[in-house]
């Protein structure tokens, strides 16, 4: 398993040589061993990338992320297939029972806004109130979370940060950031669901008939506090006020950031394909209480 992110801002060609990513960019030749990288991330509108290449990023289950003219990541590119035994195991997932698709989600939903709550008690927020309502939520998720606390949860969250007329919907830089921190999470999440071998569009929760990446969205949950959090500690606080090349960076280097699970140190990208793995040991077993306790109190500051 790779270990790098590579960020290429306007690159000119990608290409394979000797089991290296080739880049060439201002007459220059950088060559990085394919085993060492886990995502690409991708800037500009002039890079020519061959097929040999997209082919080896395939084999060694690296992730290439593309973004838009406004920085965003708007497209990934997967590797299908490579996993030993992917016939099986989507066959395996396709049969998931309901009740156990309920069971999981509900204790996704339970870590999700136990980290929300995390997240205002470390940035110091004035939330007594509004931490009483989270921990209400929390105490009361049905299977399935058929009464929808995660949306609920969501909305006195980040009105509880960031006001009571703030909207994830608004044109913003505090929306562009941490759109920015969950598409780096949510490419992470998908590389180790097809690396594997489970189907990405087939959800526990997710089901959009338009989404490719159903499953991902599901498992990502947990970690979206954690982007809030790095972000509202360390991004917000800079003077700048767009999504600057030095920001952009900044946020994609979360993932080297360490994490402690079961008192182990993990980076979190390593801890993102292990939390995928406990899903899918908590699904096989029918136990839910196999999944990794993630929480944003336990993150490593760098």
């Amino acid at each position: 398993m790779g270990f790098r992110t590579v960020f290429i801002k306007d690159g000119e060609k990608l290409s394979l040589k000797l089991d290296n990513l080739s880049v060439k960019k201002n007459n220059e030749d950088y060559l990085i061993p394919l085993m060492d990288i886990e995502t690409v991330i991708l800037e500009g509108n002039k890079t020519v990338i061959t097929s040999k290449i997209l082919s080896a990023f395939s084999k060694y289950h690296i992730a290439l992320v593309v973004c838009d003219d406004k920085y965003l990541p708007t497209g990934m590119y997967l590797g299908k297939g490579q996993y030993y035994r992917s016939a099986k195991r989507a066959m395996w997932q396709a049969q998931w029972k309901d009740i156990d698709k309920q069971l999981i989600w509900k204790e996704i939903v339970y870590q999700k806004i136990l980290n929300q709550i995390q997240v205002l008690q470390n940035i110091n927020i004035e939330y007594e109130n509004k931490s009483q309502i989270l921990l209400d939520y929390l105490e009361n998720i049905m299977i399935g979370d058929s009464t929808n606390r995660e949306g609920h949860a969501a909305k006195v969250y980040f009105n509880s940060i960031f006001g009571s007329d703030f909207s994830r919907r608004e044109t913003s830089f505090v929306n562009y950031c941490l759109d920015y921190g969950y598409a780096i999470i949510r490419a992470q999440t998908a590389r180790s669901v097809s690396a594997l071998g489970l189907i990405p569009e087939l959800g526990v929760f997710h089901k959009n008939e338009y989404n490719a990446y159903n499953l991902a969205d599901d498992l990502m949950e947990p970690f979206r506090p954690i982007v809030d959090y790095l972000i509202i500690t360390k991004i917000l606080k800079k003077p700048e006020k767009h999504l600057t090349y030095d920001i952009r960076l900044e946020i994609i280097d979360f993932l080297n950031h360490e994490i402690k699970i079961n008192n182990k140190k993990y980076y979190l990208m390593q801890a993102i394909h292990d939390y995928v793995q406990s899903f899918i040991k908590s699904m096989e077993k029918e136990d839910h209480s196999l999944l990794l306790d993630i929480q944003v109190n336990n993150i490593q500051r760098r």
